[in-house]
């Protein structure tokens, strides 16, 4: 059975995960949006990881939003991969399964070229001691992961390193004009594997660049999508849909529904 799980931002996520039949519980080691290093929670790496293996619940951990190891910007760039380090170790010290980073972008004016030499300097300089999965983006015209050309290029650049994985993020497809239909298929063909799914609805239309998650049953996508990128990929799959009027807990109970008759 794939193991289905969600993204939680509160401070005790094994309960959230317990509370709401998750196999996974995907959280933060801090702030998503600050620089600071990881912070371990509740007592420790080895109070964490027992515990959680005591409730069999997986953990993700996902790396803050403003880690950028593709920009040219050096005041970005470098602190990107310092703190990339420290999330991996972090993540690993709590036996994590993976750590899922955004792929970055370069700005406007820079050669994307640059911005996939600089992701091979972080993957020569950066260990991995536990997956580093690469997500893919809704938009910029300078990511490094929005359409499938760009990941492929990307994977050219750093798919044989070593502990290098990808996650696919339904609504950031779907927002970069990805067709699910076959999105699966055709990301195999690339990378050969999909290491984890974001299984989330977009609250926005196909091809709008925007990222806005919504619930399964909610969204502008086909949830009959949705439950095919997730059948195809074979991948353990984490909701990051809104939780409000128990919807995380919905679509975690949705997916299990009707994964065994996909």
């Amino acid at each position: 059975m794939v193991r289905i799980g969600a993204h939680f931002h509160t401070a005790d996520p094994l309960a959230d995960a317990i509370a709401r039949g998750a196999d996974a519980a995907q959280f933060f080691l801090g702030d998503p949006q600050g620089w600071k290093a990881p912070v371990i929670p509740g007592g420790g790496p080895a109070a964490v990881r027992d515990a959680y293996a005591a409730a069999d619940v997986d953990i993700y951990i996902h790396a803050p939003y403003v880690i950028n190891v593709a920009t040219t910007n050096n005041r970005i760039r470098i602190p990107s991969r310092k703190l990339l380090s420290q999330q991996l170790n972090a993540a690993a010290s709590i036996g994590a399964k993976a750590l899922i980073v955004h792929a970055g972008h370069v700005t406007a004016g820079v050669d994307p070229a640059e911005g996939l030499e600089n992701w091979r300097k972080a993957i020569s300089r950066i260990e991995r001691p536990l997956p580093m999965l690469i997500e893919n983006t809704a938009g910029g015209d300078g990511a490094m992961a929005r359409s499938l050309d760009a990941l492929g290029r990307l994977w050219d650049a750093v798919g044989g390193g070593e502990r290098v994985g990808f996650c696919l993020d339904t609504c950031h497809a779907n927002s970069a004009g990805i067709e699910l239909a076959d999105a699966v298929d055709r990301i195999k063909a690339i990378i050969g594997r999909v290491d984890l799914v974001h299984c989330n609805n977009s609250r926005d239309e196909f091809g709008s660049g925007r990222d806005r998650h919504a619930n399964i049953a909610s969204g502008t996508i086909d949830p009959a999508l949705l439950l095919g990128v997730v059948s195809a990929a074979g991948a353990p799959v984490i909701c990051e849909t809104p939780d409000a009027g128990g919807g995380l807990a919905a679509d975690v109970s949705w997916l299990r529904e009707h994964l065994p008759a996909a």
